[in-house]
């Protein structure tokens, strides 16, 4: 088998790699496996670090079995007939990728979304806990950028996460802060992470809501504590994951409190949003600064203030809750709203070898026994110029 590191063609270009060289190496020593990698000037690890490692530097991915990327191809990179990995970002049907599904369809691509491979229901690969930590450390950043209470150089300033603990050690001194923080899986979990280096103390939602604290504090949130049904009966989370639309948000007790709110759950289409537009008008809207690493674009999103993705390069617009629309960030009469797409982005080093160590464990040997391997199967969004069947809700997005 052939592989192939396809170049980043989406712009800006991610820094990141599905593999970092010494993985490459680990994979051609171990498997009867080559690896072929396009040039690149913006990836993380130089071309000539590939090289060293016996990877193969050529622009020829036609020649290859298997392509593998991070972030959406451009539709006209795309090769015909071929097997590709990358995040499609087409699964929950965002608009903005739709055009790509029907290429993916007619090139007659195998594609296989890296957020589809799961074991046991569970996803097996993914940035996720990278992008928490960067989206907790960034939202930190914004409230310093807005209040000047609070000096923190950006992440991508550090050479890796171990360095930036080590400026959270000897540096940092906080104000006196609220964070809610929602989610409990990698994401939740990256960013309570940080929040902990940072030595931010942890508290439980009900202390939250009731007590007063005089120093910085957080609290992390279970679908529980921002969703309750709609009947009033009790919580049940199987449900909430299967029928969200039975439920409706129970937040708004947290944005009269909190200064600063991390977002890090997956969300469902069907699911409440945790406020709406009109509840952003309310005098008692505290919340100044969201940090929103999920990322879902408005109107179908758990954030309604998330208009669009930001960048890296300027990471941060503010939100105008009485027009309703974006202006310059930092202003009295803004909510600024961190809503970078590819944190992981600003510590690509790191994140990297976290995901291909994820990618070797798990998904390699399904990859080698593909014809039979239930994973491969079920991560295949398209094939034989069509949808697969597990992908079939797609169907009425595809034809748009």
């Amino acid at each position: 088998m052939r592989i192939g590191i396809i170049r980043e063609g989406k712009v800006p270009p991610d820094a990141r790699v599905p593999l970092t060289p010494k993985q490459c190496a680990y994979i051609m020593d171990k498997y009867p496996v080559e690896i072929w990698i396009q040039p690149s000037e913006s990836r993380c690890f130089l071309d000539e670090e590939y090289e060293a490692e016996g990877v193969i530097l050529t622009e020829r991915m036609e020649d290859c079995d298997v392509l593998m990327g991070v972030k959406e191809v451009p539709i006209g990179n795309l090769i015909n007939d071929k097997t590709y990995f990358f995040f499609s970002h087409t699964i929950k049907k965002q608009v903005y990728n739709r055009k790509l599904l029907q290429a993916l369809v007619a090139k007659n691509i195998r594609m296989i979304d890296y957020e589809a491979l799961k074991k046991g229901g569970r996803r097996v690969i993914a940035f996720g806990r990278w992008a928490g930590i960067v989206g907790a450390h960034n939202a930190l950043w914004t409230y310093g950028q807005r209040t000047k209470k609070l000096e923190l150089p950006r992440m991508a300033a550090f050479k890796n996460f171990d360095e930036v603990k080590g400026f959270y050690d000897k540096n940092l001194e906080l104000p006196n802060i609220k964070i809610v923080l929602t989610g409990t899986g990698r994401v939740g979990q990256g960013s309570a992470e940080v929040l902990d280096a940072m030595g931010i103390r942890k508290v439980k939602p009900y202390e939250f809501l009731t007590e007063n604290f005089e120093e910085p504090v957080y609290t992390q949130l279970f679908c529980k504590n921002y969703a309750g049904r709609i009947d009033e009966s009790e919580f049940n989370k199987n449900e909430f994951y299967t029928n969200p639309e039975l439920y409706k948000s129970i937040f708004e007790p947290y944005t009269q409190v909190a200064d600063i709110m991390i977002n890090g759950i997956y969300w469902d289409n069907s699911a409440p949003q945790f406020f709406t537009k009109e509840d952003m008008k309310k005098s008692d809207f505290k919340i100044k600064v969201i940090a929103d690493v999920t990322c879902d674009i408005a109107p179908v999103a758990s954030i309604p203030s998330t208009l669009y993705a930001t960048t890296i390069a300027k990471p941060v617009f503010g939100y105008n809750s009485e027009t309703e629309a974006a202006e310059e960030p930092y202003q009295s009469n803004t909510i600024d709203m961190m809503t970078v797409d590819n944190l992981p982005n600003e510590l690509p080093r790191d994140a990297s070898n976290h995901f291909g160590e994820q990618f070797i464990n798990s998904v390699l040997e399904e990859l080698m026994d593909k014809e039979n391997s239930n994973v491969m199967r079920n991560a295949r969004i398209t094939r034989n110029g069509d949808l697969t069947p597990k992908f079939e809700y797609l169907r009425d997005y595809l034809n748009k």
